[in-house]
């Protein structure tokens, strides 16, 4: 068999991989902060993109213990003077398995994270008021708003965009006490809703966009996350945690 044939037969195979284990992609400043984005973390449902079970979870903060880094809430990050090898864990929407399954492992390991409800998401088991005190009290946990009803803003009229943004945040506020930062549902804005969420007196808003970047005026409204995945194994976390993503 030719070398070029040879060639052609193992293209198949280091495309996957090259897919599958985003190597190539540059190495981002290891000293850089890093907000990662999870949602759910329950071993009822599969491993997915939306669930990261318990076990595959505890890994993860094995792997962020390990390397040392500063765990911290996604307000901490945006008020601290120097950000280097600072960590900030995220979960998005607000379901209940965050209290069940995701708040013992950070008392376990004494680490902090961000949850971002959307008080009214309709369809989803939800963290309740008790539950939500319980974990804000414990200094572990912050809450962030992530609207009302969990909809794409840039489906909304300018008001009824604002309207979700403003009043969500008091919403949260009630229940958690305070409420500094915002997501965006299914990572849909545009610069006006990043003015939206300034003038609404939030001091940071979290985008669904891939990469590790240092935190300015430019980027405090639409700063970026690591991309995890339920499925992921440890050489994805790593790829993940150096570059931003893991895979194409």
């Amino acid at each position: 068999m030719s070398l070029w044939w040879l060639g052609l037969l193992l293209l198949p195979g280091l495309l996957f991989l090259l897919g599958r284990y985003a190597i190539w992609l540059p190495g981002r400043n290891p000293e850089w902060p890093r907000l990662m984005m999870l949602h759910r973390v329950t071993p009822a449902i599969a491993a997915s993109g939306m669930n990261m079970p318990p076990a595959r979870f505890e890994k993860l903060l094995q792997l962020l213990c390990k390397r040392n880094y500063v765990f911290v809430t996604v307000s901490e990050l945006m008020d601290a003077a120097d950000r280097r090898r600072h960590i900030a864990l995220t979960f998005d929407d607000g379901f209940a398995d965050n209290y069940h399954y995701a708040f013992p492992l950070l008392k376990k390991y004494g680490v902090k994270a961000t949850i971002y409800l959307a008080p009214d998401i309709p369809d989803i088991e939800k963290l309740d008021l008790a539950q939500i005190t319980e974990m804000a009290a414990s200094g572990l946990v912050e809450f962030g708003a992530h609207t009302l009803h969990h909809v794409n803003l840039t489906r909304l009229a300018a008001g009824e965009a604002e309207r979700e943004i403003r009043d969500s945040r008091a919403r949260v506020a009630g229940l958690a006490g305070s409420c500094r930062s915002f997501a965006y549902p299914f990572g849909r804005f545009n610069a006006e809703h990043e003015r939206m969420v300034a003038a609404a007196g939030y001091d940071s808003a979290v985008s669904t966009r891939k990469a590790v970047e240092l935190i300015d005026a430019g980027n405090r409204f639409c700063l970026p996350r690591i991309s995890t995945n339920g499925v992921m194994d440890g050489v994805q976390m790593r790829i993940a945690l150096a570059k931003g993503r893991y895979r194409i």
